[in-house]
């Protein structure tokens, strides 16, 4: 079963092949087609994920195997095999090899072909084809190679070149390889400055918030995550469904409460498909809401999830802990002071759990309360943003005084 990597042209009468001419091939730019490739990855992770569950880890080997054999990738069927103690199916893999060989052919006839009779884009065309081919067949290594070779072609404009990135990005984000998704989102964005569509500079936003996401920077994802709402068309790295997923999950514990109410819970395009994820609806809503005990409900079954997501799986404990901070801190700005048992009630947790949890972000400086063990009592702290910054100006005043005195018996020496 081949994909449409290669895409071949033919001229004549009646549509038939004029003896001798070789074939032009053109790189497949199906979005979908590509998502679906990129969808390996995502069932490679869950599959070797010790949080995943058995049955639904025998579903996803099925749905491997059968992208693996649409597209014949043969690098990543040998790791997952490797990874899983799985026998290797030796047919198989003798058939993709077998049919990727007839491919590379023709795509290397073509670009001679091209190099010899025919114009720059179609040896660029051929190229493109031949990296693309690569990326999902071959290792990561070999692509980067050739779509290096297709960028350094004469006359290749920075929308080709952008291109090109978004490719090297993506094989980046399939073998999370970060520091190659780093530095070619720091290449794409001197392109994008140099001169770029607004179709690649909104696309170059959710690559970079990917990028951001595996690196927990959440702040500046969820900022670049809505500014894509209305404009998301990168569906070769994800879904819209999970495009929405992380923009709830950033915005939850990096934005104020007035920025999430007005651009992610009454957004229109967040409302039409978060229903489809029942547990971060609830989540999303909830705290919005101060329901804080259907909040934390929800929050064990979004954490459930991210487990199994290959960006955001290493920072599932942090959501967790910041999440639960976020409502702490929401639910002590409406007090002066509150009782643990009432707090823990809230909650839905229990008195123990709430006392050790808050005494620890006490202590850490993650939340501005005290604790009174002999009342049972919480006393909300709330920090005066005057006051603070009236105390650094006079300890920065001291400090300047005293540096000034210092300097003054130098120079009278």
């Amino acid at each position: 079963m081949a994909s449409k990597d290669v895409e071949m042209k033919e001229e004549g009468k009646d549509g038939a092949k004029p003896e001798g001419e070789v074939p032009k091939v053109k790189q497949d730019d199906d979005p979908d087609a590509e998502g679906e490739y990129m969808r390996i990855s995502q069932l490679r992770f869950r599959l070797t994920s010790p949080k995943a569950k058995e049955e639904k880890k025998a579903k996803d080997w099925a749905d491997l195997l059968a992208i693996v054999e649409k597209f014949n990738s043969v690098a990543v069927y040998e790791v997952t095999c490797k990874e899983l103690g799985k026998p290797v199916d030796s047919a198989l893999l003798a058939k993709m090899k077998e049919q990727n060989a007839k491919r590379m052919a023709e795509i290397e006839a073509a670009i001679t072909d091209a190099k010899e009779n025919e114009g720059e884009t179609e040896v660029r065309d051929g190229l493109l084809a031949k990296a693309q081919l690569l990326a999902r067949t071959g290792s990561k290594e070999e692509a980067e190679a050739a779509y290096d070779e297709a960028e350094k072609l004469p006359k290749t404009t920075s929308g080709q070149k952008l291109d090109v990135q978004f490719h090297l990005m993506r094989i980046g984000m399939f073998w999370g390889d970060i520091p190659q998704v780093e530095k070619h989102v720091k290449a794409a964005q001197v392109l994008i400055d140099q001169g770029g569509d607004w179709e690649r500079r909104n696309r170059l936003k959710v690559y970079e918030a990917t990028y951001l996401l595996s690196i927990r920077d959440f702040k500046k994802a969820a900022g670049l995550l809505l500014d894509s709402i209305s404009t998301f068309t990168a569906t070769e790295i994800y879904s819209y469904s999970q495009f929405v997923m992380y923009t709830v999950v950033c915005a939850t514990v990096a934005l104020d409460r007035k920025t999430i109410r007005d651009k992610v819970i009454n957004a229109p395009e967040i409302l039409a498909v978060i229903s489809d994820e029942p547990a971060l609806e609830k989540l999303m809503n909830s705290l919005y809401a101060c329901q804080y005990k259907d909040l934390f409900t929800a929050l064990v079954d979004v954490v459930d999830d991210l487990h199994l997501d290959r960006y955001l799986a290493s920072h599932a404990r942090y959501f967790l802990r910041q999440t639960r901070i976020v409502a702490y801190t929401q639910f002590l700005e409406s007090y002066h002071t509150v009782s643990m048992e009432n707090m823990a009630k809230t909650f839905g947790i229990g008195v123990g759990f709430l006392d050790r949890e808050l005494s620890d972000l006490v202590a850490s400086g993650r939340l501005s309360c005290k604790i009174d063990k002999v009342k049972g009592v919480v006393c909300s702290n709330r920090p005066d943003s005057k006051n603070m910054l009236y105390q650094t100006t006079i300890k920065q005043g001291d400090l300047l005084l005293n540096r000034i005195q210092k300097l003054s018996r130098v120079i009278t020496i």
